[in-house]
């Protein structure tokens, strides 16, 4: 057999193995079934919250589009309304008329 670390894993005996595994449970490597269980099960609560989260996001920027939309809409018509104490070259007064011949009283 190979050597692992300079020593022949045949050559080991039940204090070694006992040794090798006590220091794989305390530098993390090695752990329990129900702890690896916990870990798999939290693991896939989370995916299955983010992809709940991101479902939820793409409806709200749907929303949220659709309500620029309008704003921009409400941002046109809003521009297109006469500002006071503004004058249109188009608007009429009251002294304009139509027919410039003057009127007159029946």
């Amino acid at each position: 057999m190979s050597e692992f670390f300079g020593i022949n894993p045949s050559d080991a005996g039940l204090g070694a193995l006992l040794t090798l595994v006590v220091l794989l449970i305390l530098t993390g490597r090695l752990v329990p079934r129900r702890t690896h269980e916990d870990a798999l099960s939290d693991r896939d609560n989370w995916r299955q919250a983010f992809l709940e989260s991101e479902a939820l996001r793409k409806v709200e920027r749907e929303q949220v589009e659709e309500l620029l939309e309008l704003a921009k809409l409400g941002g046109h018509i809003l521009t297109a309304l006469p500002r006071a104490g503004q004058a249109d070259e188009g608007e009429v007064t009251a002294d304009a008329r139509m027919d410039p011949a003057p009127r007159t009283r029946l």
